[in-house]
C-alpha cells in the first residue's frame, strides 16, 4: 500500500472512532434522559420500603416513577444477609405488572449491556447485596398503570431458603430523588 492509500485509509480511521465515540456518548446522554434510564446510582429516598425475613434485612426498597407509554418501570432495594448461610432472591412478582424480572446492567466494553439474571441474585452470608439503577434491579414488565409518583407498588420478594415476603415499594420521582 502507498503512502497516501494509508494516509487517506488512517484519516477515515480516525474519523470513524471520533464518530463512534461522539454517537456513544450522545447515547449515555440519550440514556441518562429517559425516565428510569439514569446512570447515577444514587442512595435510597427517604420514605422507603423495608421487611425483615428471617436472617434478612431488606431496606431502602422503591421503584421509579414512569412516563405515560413507557413500557418498564425499574425496581431497587437492599437486602442485607445477616446469617451463616447463603441464600438467593429467586424471583419477584408484583400485582402491578405482569412479569416482574431480575436484571443486571454492566459494561462489556465501551457498551452497557443489560440481561436477564434468570438463576437468582446470590445474597451471601454476612453480605449485603443492593439492587440499585445501573446495577442489578427489578424490571417490571407489561406494567398495567404507569407507576406514578406519590403511589406504592407491591411486590412479592421469593428467596430460595427464608421464603416469601411482601413489600410496598413507594414510587419517588423519575430521577429517584
Amino acid at each position: 500500500m502507498n503512502r497516501k492509500y494509508a494516509a487517506a485509509f488512517l484519516i477515515s480511521a480516525t474519523t470513524l472512532s471520533f464518530s463512534a465515540a461522539a454517537a456513544m456518548a450522545q447515547q449515555s446522554n440519550d440514556m441518562n434522559s429517559m425516565s428510569g434510564m439514569h446512570m447515577d446510582a444514587g442512595k435510597a429516598p427517604a420514605g422507603s420500603a423495608a421487611a425483615k425475613l428471617g436472617d434478612l434485612d431488606i431496606s431502602g426498597g422503591y421503584v421509579r416513577a414512569m412516563l405515560p407509554g413507557q413500557p418498564v418501570g425499574g425496581g431497587y432495594i437492599t437486602i442485607h444477609n445477616g446469617g451463616s448461610s447463603d441464600d438467593r432472591l429467586t424471583s419477584v412478582t408484583s400485582s402491578a405488572a405482569g412479569k416482574v424480572e431480575l436484571h443486571e446492567m454492566k459494561m462489556d466494553g465501551e457498551i452497557m449491556k443489560m440481561r436477564e439474571v434468570k438463576e437468582g441474585i446470590a445474597i451471601p452470608a454476612g453480605a449485603t447485596v443492593t439492587l440499585s439503577p445501573n446495577s442489578l434491579h427489578m424490571m417490571f414488565k407489561q406494567v398495567k398503570t404507569p407507576f406514578k409518583q406519590g403511589g406504592t407498588v407491591p411486590v412479592m420478594l421469593m428467596f430460595d431458603k427464608a421464603g416469601m415476603v411482601d413489600v410496598t415499594l413507594p414510587v419517588v420521582a423519575p430521577n429517584g430523588n
